[in-house]
């Protein structure tokens, strides 16, 4: 016990010293926390000019119903011919705004023409202010008819004008008899984002305990340390090491992306409640959409249970992987031949992985269910679940089938590495790595 203390007391101190890991420690949060809030805040950026949009509204009818703003400037033009504004474009004129016919009969009788590509809010401006003004034309047709008395006018007119559109709540009961409020949405993306977050993780910590494998074996130091320590001892260790190294790095991660976060949001001002970018590009999704509504949603995440759960499922299926990238790199001496050994396995997790992506539209699916209970996929299809909620005996059986599995693939690793750490200058067939297993 005290020659396993010692190589994890080593390796983990020689890994977590090293330059390259104090610079991603440190460097990757800020790139996490750029890559998050950035797009947001150039999302929000406007020019510092405002564009000036000529209207030429041959009909007389529509024009006036433009409001300019600090972003576009609505000019009525009185002449016919646009073809000299043409020359403008590009310069003191971003766009020409041409209305030749009544839109309420002729409804494609409406063009804009600018130099560059019209941005999206300027199209969903005008289109949704012509709407409007055609749906108040019609309103007032059918005032104008003898058939419609003025009472039913006003009542249909208040429908259209209405904006209480339907928004459904989802809310989820507990045994307790406690409801609280829910978003699928929401539950998506943070599964989703957890999941990749272990599948990154499993990949990236085990194929290091690969390669630190190889490292040794090349060096050939390792001779010279199983001569006092057993090469169970020996992977042990290594895989402990470098695990602890995760952790020490996802812990790192975690409050130091939360502080950024932190201050990330108020210096971009959604601090003060208003959140125009969040609430912006949600309503532009699915309707108009309030910020609080999604801070509630996010409240209502268990989010105690998802941290204790992924630091156990990254352990269990840290573990796992990392014992078979030990036994691949105690098996052969160079990257080459790592290839015929690594697809296998780098197939499996990636099937893992989508496993995942495609049960967040049904995480109770049968793809779902199973994929929980095998060891090498329950890992990252968990932690998609989790978020919407699961029977607590699912949770368990799968975490005691992982763990199990780890230790009889450990085992199974071990008595491979043993053998294959001192083997040289061939490369090894399963059929030779099989008779390894069964050496006493």
């Amino acid at each position: 016990m005290n020659t396993l203390k010692l190589i994890v007391e080593k390796e983990y101190a020689n890994r977590v010293r090293k330059k390259t890991f104090i610079l991603m420690t440190i460097l990757m949060p800020f790139l996490f926390v750029a890559l998050a809030l950035l797009p947001l805040w150039l999302a929000n950026l406007k020019d510092s000019g405002t564009k000036k949009i000529a209207v030429a509204d041959y009909t007389g009818i529509y024009a006036s119903e433009f409001q300019s703003n600090e972003e576009y400037n609505f000019e009525l033009i009185h002449q016919n011919d646009t073809s000299g504004l043409m020359q403008q474009l590009g310069d003191e004129l971003f766009a020409i705004l041409t209305i030749t016919d009544d839109l309420s009969k002729n409804p494609k009788a409406v063009s804009l023409i600018s130099e560059k590509q019209a941005p999206m809010d300027l199209q969903s401006y005008i289109e949704k202010t012509l709407s409007a003004k055609v749906t108040e034309q019609r309103l007032e047709g059918l005032s104008a008819s003898a058939n419609v008395d003025q009472a039913t006018i006003s009542q249909v007119r208040k429908i259209v004008e209405s904006k209480d559109d339907i928004s459904l709540s989802t809310l989820k009961w507990s045994k307790s008899g406690s409801i609280s409020e829910t978003s699928t949405a929401v539950a998506s993306i943070v599964g989703m984002i957890f999941t990749f977050l272990i599948y990154m993780f499993i990949m990236t910590y085990g194929s290091m305990v690969m390669q630190a494998v190889m490292e040794e074996k090349r060096s050939r130091i390792v001779e010279v340390m199983i001569s006092s320590v057993k090469p169970v001892n020996l992977l042990v260790g290594k895989i402990i090491a470098i695990g602890l190294v995760g952790l020490t790095q996802l812990f790192i991660w975690g409050i130091m992306i939360g502080i950024l976060m932190t201050f990330g949001s108020i210096a971009m001002g959604y601090s003060n409640g208003s959140m125009e970018i969040q609430a912006a590009q949600a309503a532009a999704m699915s309707g108009d959409f309030d910020p609080t509504t999604i801070m509630t949603m996010l409240a209502s995440i268990n989010w105690l249970e998802i941290f204790v759960n992924f630091i156990v499922y990254f352990i269990g299926g840290y573990v796992l992987y990392a014992s078979i990238f030990a036994a691949i790199g105690s098996s052969v001496d160079n990257e080459q031949d790592t290839q015929q050994f690594m697809v296998p396995i780098t197939l499996l997790l990636l099937f893992a992985f989508y496993a995942g992506f495609y049960s967040v539209n049904n995480p109770d699916g049968p793809l779902a269910f199973w994929c929980s209970f095998i060891p090498f996929t329950s890992p990252i299809v968990m932690m998609v679940r989790i978020p919407f909620g699961i029977p607590l005996w699912q949770n368990l059986l799968a975490i005691v089938i992982l763990y199990g599995s780890f230790l009889l693939i450990s085992m199974l690793a071990a008595k491979i590495y043993r053998v294959g750490i001192l083997m040289y200058g061939k490369k090894p067939t399963i059929k030779e790595i099989m008779k390894w297993i069964r050496y006493k």
